[in-house]
């Protein structure tokens, strides 16, 4: 063999592993990317959790404390008179109320956002990029 030749298939091996290394390097690029997507999707959502609780309790506490003045301020209004029926009206009242809110808080409960949506939609398209074609 002429040492061209084995130049040449030398150089086909460089290029060989050159191009196997480049395709590990953009491999693991991909899925570095793919990770820290993952990341930021969490991290967004934990804060989208953090102040959708904060805000809730601060609703929550200023409803409870204005459930229990109006209440009072209808028995004291009807404390003469009718006391026992303002009291079974304004109970009937925050039942119906509770029951709307556990319906409306089902809904957005059910209607969420699909949680990695964004990574998901990548790692499928890099699928559809890998997959061979017929």
């Amino acid at each position: 063999m002429s040492p061209e030749a084995q130049d040449h298939g030398t150089g086909q091996r460089g290029g060989l592993f050159n191009s196997l290394r480049m395709l590990a390097a953009t491999l693991v690029a991909t899925g570095q990317t793919r990770l820290e997507l993952f990341s930021i999707e969490i991290e967004e959502e934990r804060t989208r959790l953090g102040s959708m609780l904060l805000w809730t309790l601060a609703a929550m506490f200023c409803a409870a404390l204005c459930i229990v003045l109006v209440t009072l301020w209808v028995v004291v209004v009807f404390w003469d008179d009718h006391r026992l029926l303002a009291l079974g009206i304004l109970a009937f009242l925050f039942l119906l109320g509770a029951l709307l809110a556990g319906w409306i808080a089902l809904g957005k409960a059910r209607a969420k956002p699909r949680l990695f949506a964004a990574s998901i939609r990548e790692l499928s398209k890099d699928r559809e990029q890998l997959t061979p074609r017929p």
